[in-house]
C-alpha cells in the first residue's frame, strides 16, 4: 500500500478530528478535504489553535512525528509585554498540570517576536488594544503536553491569546492560509 501525507493550516474553530460522536456540533477536518481512507491527523492541535496539522495514512509515520526527536514550533499571542525573566524560565522548563499531576516542561527554545508575525487572519477576533498590550512569543518543544505551550505561557504570567503551530521538523505553513491542504513527500 502506498501511504498519502499531507500538511493542513487548521483554521480557528476546527478540531483534530475526522468523526465526533457526542451531542455539540463540531468543525471537523473531514469538512476541509476530501482525504483518502485511513487518514489521520498527527498529533492534535485544540480546537482553539491554528496552525500546521499533519496528516497520514500510516500510523509509523504518525509515532515518529509524535516523538521527541522532532521539533514543533508555535507563535504564541500572550497578553503584556512579555519579559526577559519570563523568556528565560519558558527556556528552562516551568511547572504546568498535567492531569492534575504537576509536571516540569523540558527545557526549549523560546524567544520574543520583534514584530508581529504575517499570518492569515482569525476566524474570531481576538481582542484590541483597549484592553492593553500583548506581544508574540516563538516556543520550540520536542514534546506535546495538553494545551502546553498554553500552560507554559500562562505559568510565567502571559496567558496565550493566540497559538499557531509554525513548524514541525523542517515542515512549515509557509505560504499557506488558513484551510488550506498540500500533499507531502514524507523524509524524516
Amino acid at each position: 500500500m502506498t501511504h498519502q501525507h499531507f500538511k493542513l493550516f487548521k483554521p480557528y474553530g476546527y478540531i483534530s478530528q475526522f468523526k465526533y460522536d457526542l451531542k455539540r456540533k463540531k468543525k471537523l477536518l473531514g469538512e476541509l478535504s476530501d482525504f483518502p481512507e485511513g487518514t489521520m491527523a498527527i498529533g492534535r492541535l485544540d480546537e482553539d489553535s491554528e496552525g500546521l496539522l499533519l496528516l497520514t495514512t500510516d500510523g509509523k509515520v504518525s509515532q515518529q512525528i509524535r516523538s521527541r526527536k522532532v521539533e514543533k514550533e508555535y507563535y504564541a499571542q500572550v497578553d503584556g509585554i512579555i519579559t526577559e525573566a519570563a523568556i528565560k524560565l519558558l527556556q528552562e522548563g516551568v511547572e504546568i498540570g498535567v492531569e492534575g499531576i504537576k509536571y516540569m516542561t523540558k527545557p526549549c527554545k523560546a524567544l520574543q517576536l520583534k514584530e508581529t508575525p504575517l499570518l492569515p487572519k482569525r476566524a474570531k477576533k481576538i481582542r484590541d488594544e483597549r484592553h492593553g498590550p500583548t506581544s508574540w512569543v516563538t516556543i520550540t518543544v520536542t514534546e506535546g503536553k495538553f494545551r502546553q505551550v498554553r500552560k507554559m505561557t500562562a505559568a510565567v504570567g502571559f496567558p496565550t491569546l493566540r497559538l499557531v503551530r509554525v513548524r514541525i521538523h523542517d515542515i512549515t505553513i509557509e505560504g499557506m492560509d488558513a484551510g488550506d491542504v498540500s500533499p507531502i513527500k514524507y523524509n524524516l
